[in-house]
């Protein structure tokens, strides 16, 4: 079992980010859960006008892995820095649209109305959330038919770009929650992003595939978005408190470096909770860790951005 130096144990109420400590020269100071020490990020600077958005996909082919929670609860995050904020439902499972409250079955006009239809726009799909500047392009199961249908249309990979384009000078950030795979509709979102973050739980079966996912990631920067930057990789679920974890994330930080964030998710039950509440953790459980993690994130996100950090193209 890991002890700190105060005589905590990672993981638990008194040590919740599964920080330790070390007393050697080399490495010195207080160590976040990636094994570097953990910086103070700072708080952005209120803005007074808004956009053009900087847009980041949320991708990873494997399920299960945090990308609509991360979607959800980052965009909050940001909005509570007085960031104007785009989600986009890009799972036909609606998955981002049913964690904001909105029942997906009972939408008229979803983003594959937007994709399919040019009369309709993204005024008319676009929904206000419960959370102040947050709005939300849901979408339902009929998603599912744009990746057949999108197939024969000239450069298919560029229709999300285009029908996003007259929205994004009204926001700052625009993250869109993708399915889990590498398939059309994923190639659309990377095509028109300009950055791209990957949650990563911290098992071993997630961290197969994440060669798979650089190598599409080369191909898209290569052939269709030569301006598309990897933002960094967000361990998830994590629990400090099992060897496993700390493996797979000490695995991760070894490959991808700088390229991880600080910032650990930890795996906690009021993230669920949450989802069935239809809110983000931030209102949900304001005080909770989860809710500290995602802010704690969105100020490193915001950090990593060049100045101003919402720098369209």
């Amino acid at each position: 079992m890991t002890v700190t130096a105060n005589g905590s144990t990672p993981g638990t109420p008194e040590n919740p980010w599964g920080d330790t400590k070390t007393d050697t020269a080399k490495r010195g100071g207080n160590l976040g859960p990636t094994g570097r020490p953990r910086p103070v990020f700072p708080e952005p600077v209120l803005r007074d006008t808004h956009g053009p958005a900087r847009v980041v996909a949320m991708v990873n082919q494997k399920g299960g892995v945090g990308k609509t929670t991360t979607t959800i609860n980052l965009g909050a995050a940001l909005a509570e820095l007085g960031l104007k904020v785009l989600l986009v439902d890009f799972d036909p499972q609606g998955a981002l649209s049913i964690g904001l409250g909105i029942n997906p079955l009972q939408l008229d006009l979803t983003v594959y109305n937007l994709l399919m239809d040019r009369d309709v726009s993204g005024e008319d799909v676009l929904l206000e959330t419960g959370v102040d500047n947050l709005d939300l392009l849901p979408c339902n199961i009929d998603l599912s038919a744009a990746e057949v249908q999108l197939v024969t249309e000239v450069a298919r990979e560029q229709v999300l770009g285009r029908v996003l384009k007259p929205l994004l000078p009204h926001y700052d950030v625009c993250l869109i929650d993708c399915q889990p795979s590498l398939g059309l509709l994923t190639i659309n979102a990377l095509t028109c992003a300009h950055g791209v973050m990957v949650p990563l739980e911290c098992e071993f079966f997630a961290l197969r595939g994440v060669a798979l996912l650089m190598d599409t990631i080369i191909k898209v920067q290569e052939r269709l978005n030569d301006e598309l930057v990897i933002e960094g990789l967000l361990a998830t679920m994590y629990d400090a408190r099992t060897l496993h974890g700390r493996e797979v994330l000490a695995r991760v930080v070894e490959a991808f470096g700088d390229k991880v964030y600080h910032t650990v998710i930890n795996r906690t039950v009021r993230f669920p909770d949450a989802t069935v509440a239809g809110e983000p953790i931030t209102s949900f459980d304001p005080t909770s860790l989860g809710a500290s993690a995602y802010r704690e994130l969105a100020r490193e996100v915001l950090s990593r951005w060049p100045v101003p950090a919402t720098i369209g193209r």
